[in-house]
């Protein structure tokens, strides 16, 4: 395997006997590279995943194109598990290039324009958010730039057809069943091929890194909640092997799913002996104790949004009670028994 991830070599995998490619695609966060997976079939073309348009990752897709012999008019349907920028980015400008169909989830399609769309407010509202909740101004002002370095990564963004769970979906000339998940991402799909037991699972399930759980102003109000009711319903499934947005793919998925359940539950708890000891924190003062205070931005406004997402769920569980203060400033405590 080719390990480049400069666009001069695509990095390329065969997959699944020969019937799905995996297409590592360049990331300038921590996590280095996505996953994007290509099926052949009597259908055409499917791409799952494309990834976050920059310059970089185009010129590996046209890399990898070629590489596989695939024209742009070979491209039948881009298929996108969810509305990250690291998944969702290149599909219109693979849909400009081939006139492809993009499928996604209609949830998730809200989800896009919530944060990319032409109306989006979420440079204003996610500082004043995080404003209510302890985020120093120093911190804070480093958000809308921040917010706004993606919108190139979705440009263009795509007109859409929505994929509904249970319906299956024909790519690589096997049928797919689509399951609806939440936590991570709003309306995030996995695809199920039953039969061989693989699951194209973007980041619902992760091998080795705990995906991303964040509560975000104007979206689903209980996200650890979605998340973990998702990952119950994802373990019910016969996988053998499952295909993620990031980093490789893996067997244990069972087992995976009962050690993300287990670190949510233990987090939660860890939360609420720092709040009873404190006796009251802001979300910010509980970010920084989690994720600690050197993250780049980008790093902590996950880290800030996934503090909320647990908080709201002790708060949701009854064990713990937000107060807002005179000074507009929200802080958590150990709610009080009666």
């Amino acid at each position: 395997m080719n390990n480049n991830h400069k666009g001069d070599h695509p990095d390329i995998s065969w997959l699944d006997e020969h019937e799905l490619v995996q297409v590592k695609i360049t990331l300038a966060n921590p996590l280095r590279w996505v996953n994007s997976y290509v099926l052949r079939g009597e259908e055409g073309i499917t791409i799952l995943d494309p990834g976050p348009r920059t310059a970089v990752s185009e010129q590996e897709w046209l890399n990898a194109l070629s590489s596989l012999s695939i024209g742009f008019g070979d491209v039948a349907s881009v298929v996108l598990t969810h509305h990250h920028p690291d998944h969702y980015g290149l599909a219109g400008w693979f849909q400009e290039r081939s006139g492809a169909d993009v499928w996604m989830s209609q949830r998730a399609h809200e989800e896009a324009g919530l944060m990319w769309g032409t109306n989006s407010s979420m440079d204003r509202v996610l500082p004043a958010y995080f404003r209510r909740h302890g985020m120093p101004e120093a911190r804070l002002a480093e958000l809308p730039g921040h917010l706004n370095s993606f919108f190139p990564q979705v440009t263009p963004q795509p007109k859409v057809s929505f994929l509904h769970e249970g319906v299956p979906l024909r790519m690589g000339g096997r049928l797919w069943l689509p399951i609806e998940t939440a936590g991570h991402a709003p309306g995030h799909l996995s695809f199920f091929h039953e039969d061989s037991g693989a699951l194209l699972c973007g980041d619902a399930v992760l091998p080795q890194i705990s995906p991303n759980v964040s509560l975000l102003p104007g979206s689903d109000p209980q996200p650890l909640a979605s998340f973990l009711a998702g990952l119950r319903r994802l373990r019910e499934l016969h996988v053998r092997t499952a295909y993620p947005g990031h980093r490789h793919p893996f067997t244990h998925f069972r087992e995976r799913i009962d050690a993300l359940l287990l670190h949510h539950e233990e987090r939660l708890s860890d939360i609420a002996g720092m709040l009873g000891a404190a006796g009251r924190l802001t979300a910010f003062e509980v970010c920084t104790a989690l994720f600690g205070d050197k993250l780049g931005i980008h790093q902590l406004r996950f880290a800030m949004c996934e503090a909320l997402a647990h908080l709201a769920e002790l708060v949701s569980r009854g064990h713990v009670e937000q107060l807002d203060a005179g000074d507009g400033t929200s802080y958590f405590a150990v709610r009080k028994r009666p």
